[in-house]
């Protein structure tokens, strides 16, 4: 997921395995936050062998993005540090954060290694500690400065994912610990998620700043703006999780009411931008005929699909919302739809790569 104008040209067949390391676009992890969720989503419409299995193909594809990441550290260094700093690229390295989070979700919700979750809440922690105040830090700092409608986009909403990414596995991990843990890991749950929403608040103001005073072009509508939605999609399901879990902790209980409403909150927000992103699409594609091709950011919108499903199903048990039950199986059978589509077209891109590769050699 990247913002416009902001990424390395996607790969072509003729790269080098070294150059392809070296492009890796900062916000590759967004194939597994996807992945994740439409497991999860599909556990949910009571598919339980096809949530398993990619649960598996998550695992594979979360070990394989940070082999590569690490190689482009080591191997491409001047390039990572270059996009640390780039107001456009850098928001992508929160997808790190969230794919930890997610597959640690899928662990707990599918029955995989409980360990593994704990390890993967330690690990979606320390990243997002590290990513936060670094890279604002370094964006801060920066002395040479895009404008704003160059520099802002939908990719810097992951940092608001990120944020309840660490709240929602943190939510769930909580009833296995005993109890001064637990009521640490809520509070710090609750505090994460309404600093995460305050966070969206902020950088959501200047992105509608950016749509409605600033020209927007066809191609810079890229599909990283789908997190509009999905931002508060998370911010719903760490919501409608700390409403269930607060019976486990007093100060959840005291704050009951709040919690429902503000959770409430971010489920319209976010239902919100759907016929607008619809629409936005309908322009860009219909209207403006953009070509129709492969690009990373597509599982951009894979993940706030699955996620609306995911929480909105949350939601109703948290709510007992029955008048919005029909949405969940909707909205997960279209992201499971859309990963079909990504994962079909990134299998055929690498396969024409390799072709490719061969004929040159």
């Amino acid at each position: 997921m990247r913002a416009s104008d902001s990424s390395p040209p996607a790969a072509t067949p003729a790269r080098s395995w070294s150059q392809l390391v070296a492009g890796l676009p900062p916000a590759s992890f967004g194939i597994v936050m996807a992945t994740g969720i439409v497991s999860i989503a599909a556990q949910q419409l009571d598919l339980p062998v096809l949530a398993r299995a990619l649960l598996a193909i998550n695992a594979v594809l979360y070990a394989g993005l940070w082999v590569l990441t690490v190689l482009r550290l080591l191997r491409h260094t001047a390039r990572f540090v270059a996009d640390l700093r780039h107001h456009g690229r850098s928001p992508g390295f929160f997808t790190l954060v969230a794919a930890s989070g997610v597959l640690g979700s899928q662990c707990l919700l599918l029955g995989g290694p409980h360990a593994a979750a704990e390890v993967l809440w330690w690990l979606t922690a320390g990243l997002w500690l590290v990513l936060s105040y670094g890279i604002f830090a370094i964006l801060t700092t920066t002395p040479n400065k895009p404008r704003l409608d160059r520099g802002i986009g939908g990719a810097w909403l992951l940092a608001v994912v990120a944020t309840q990414s660490v709240a929602v596995l943190g939510v769930l991990l909580a009833p296995g610990l005993t109890e001064g843990p637990r009521l640490a890991m809520h509070f710090l749950a609750l505090a994460l998620w309404l600093w995460g929403v305050m966070l969206y608040i902020w950088i959501m103001t200047l992105i509608f700043y950016r749509y409605t005073f600033f020209a927007l072009a066809a191609k810079d509508l890229t599909p990283s703006y789908w997190i509009n939605m999905g931002a508060m999609a998370i911010s719903t399901l760490a919501g409608a999780l700390l409403v269930q879990a607060a019976p486990q902790a007093p100060f959840l209980q005291s704050m009951h009411p709040f919690i429902e409403g503000f959770t409430l909150f971010c489920w319209a927000s976010g239902t919100w931008w759907i016929p607008l992103l619809i629409v936005l699409e309908v322009w860009r594609y219909a209207i403006r005929h953009v070509p129709l091709r492969y690009d990373p950011m597509y599982w951009g919108v894979v993940f706030p699909l699955g996620m609306y499903a995911v929480c909105t199903r949350e939601l109703t048990r948290a709510l007992g919302l029955n008048v919005i039950d029909a949405l969940p199986p909707l909205f997960g059978l279209a992201a499971l739809l859309a990963w079909l589509l990504a994962c079909a077209d990134s299998l055929l891109r690498a396969w024409q790569w390799r072709v490719q590769r061969r004929a040159l050699h």
